[in-house]
């Protein structure tokens, strides 16, 4: 299919068997691993539908993964951020090929990529995705949409959160007030009133996910543990109730949406703080972990309306001792997961991204302006057309 062919049919109403197959790619702020889903997608009644044929998540090589986290640190100067670039290119690359291999597929099939690439630095008015697009589509074959946070930003907006448009499409119910919680390295939410159309929707970053945790877990066990696996440290410390009510205070968690959070706020430097100040072992995840459930508590409070159900998905969905703790927080809103909705809960945000490129290929904004913040709708991300393998 030629470029012209493949934005002719991304505008176009189309069967379930007629529409296209996809990939979208997304490495989130905690870098397990880059997830790559296999999607079919066709449009009814001017809007996208998707269906999820294959999903994996694929390792980073330990060079890159180190490289990023440098990155993180500031420990990487403009040529090392531009190998970087490359290097992740070709993680993504590999990523698109495995999922492809999954589901038994030839990336001859695959009509186009959708990419987010990995954030090393995100402050509005500035952020940075590295994952060179081009060697994806080099390496593919494949047309790649990515960059999709710039345009955004230039329009005014916080260039995150990306997915509302998603959640709306995939979550909106008539008579029920849905949270879509995603508790990834950064936590965020997407409220989805009742019956209420694309203009209702009301999301923002949080604040701290699994990123703090994560840290937490790697300073207390000297780098055995990357997480709190199923939140066993965190159960069997206890939660410093000063330090929690003292790391409350942040500006952040008062400031009204839009807004958006990163590393910058709530990464390895903000643990290495609280670990200077003697907050440490079992004590400190258990203390993090708490700050990630009541900060979201206290964003719902503060600015959403009730809500009667939760869907949680992330990271922090298989973290039981954390999903209990939001469910006594946060009750009497029943919590739940994404599986609960026939969604794998892991692939939600490489989905979004193939539908979010889906909608750039159909030159349909995809941004929600009362989300981030943005002083209008624009198309988001940027397409490289695919070339010989």
């Amino acid at each position: 299919m030629t470029l012209p062919q493949l934005l002719a049919a991304a505008r176009a109403d189309l069967p379930v068997d007629a529409g296209l197959r996809a990939i979208g790619l997304m490495s989130g702020t905690s870098v397990d691993g880059i997830d790559a889903a296999l999607v079919s997608l066709w449009r009814e009644g001017g809007w996208p539908r998707v269906r999820l044929e294959a999903f994996v998540t694929h390792p980073y090589p330990d060079e890159t993964r180190q490289g990023l986290f440098a990155a993180f640190a500031g420990r990487r100067d403009a040529g090392g951020l531009c190998r970087l670039n490359v290097a992740v290119g070709e993680a993504f690359a590999a990523a698109a090929k495995a999922v492809a291999v999954a589901a038994g597929v030839s990336l001859d099939t695959v009509a186009f990529i959708a990419s987010h690439g990995q954030t090393v630095w995100h402050e509005p008015p500035a952020s940075l995705q590295v994952g060179e697009p081009c060697v994806i589509a080099q390496r593919t074959g494949c047309p790649v949409v990515a960059d999709f946070r710039p345009r955004d930003l230039a329009a005014g907006g916080q260039g995150a959160p990306l997915v509302p448009y998603v959640d709306w499409l995939l979550f909106a119910d008539p008579t029920r007030t849905r949270a879509i919680q995603n508790i990834g390295g950064i936590a965020n939410v997407t409220c989805l009133p009742a019956g209420g159309g694309i203009d209702t929707v009301i999301a923002f970053d949080t604040g701290p996910g699994n990123v703090p945790i994560d840290a937490a877990a790697m300073f207390s066990t000297q780098g055995r543990l990357r997480c709190d696996e199923g939140g066993r440290l965190a159960a069997q410390g206890q939660v410093d109730a000063k330090w929690l009510a003292w790391l409350l205070e942040d500006e952040y968690f008062h400031r009204a949406p839009p807004k958006s959070a990163g590393r910058e706020q709530f990464g390895e430097l903000f643990v290495s703080r609280l670990w200077y100040l003697k907050l440490r072992g079992k004590n400190l995840v258990a203390t993090l972990t708490a700050l990630t459930v009541e900060s979201i508590a206290l964003a719902y409070e503060r600015w959403l309306p009730p809500v009667d159900e939760v869907v949680v998905g992330g990271g922090g969905a298989r973290n039981p001792f954390l999903m209990a703790a939001l469910a006594r927080r946060l009750a009497p809103a029943c919590v739940t997961t994404y599986e609960e909705f026939g969604l794998h809960g892991d692939a939600k945000e490489a989905v979004a991204f193939a539908i979010l490129g889906y909608e750039t290929l159909a030159g349909r904004p995809a941004n929600v302006p009362a989300a981030t913040g943005a002083r209008q709708a624009v198309v988001l991300g940027k397409i490289i057309p695919g070339s010989a393998v």
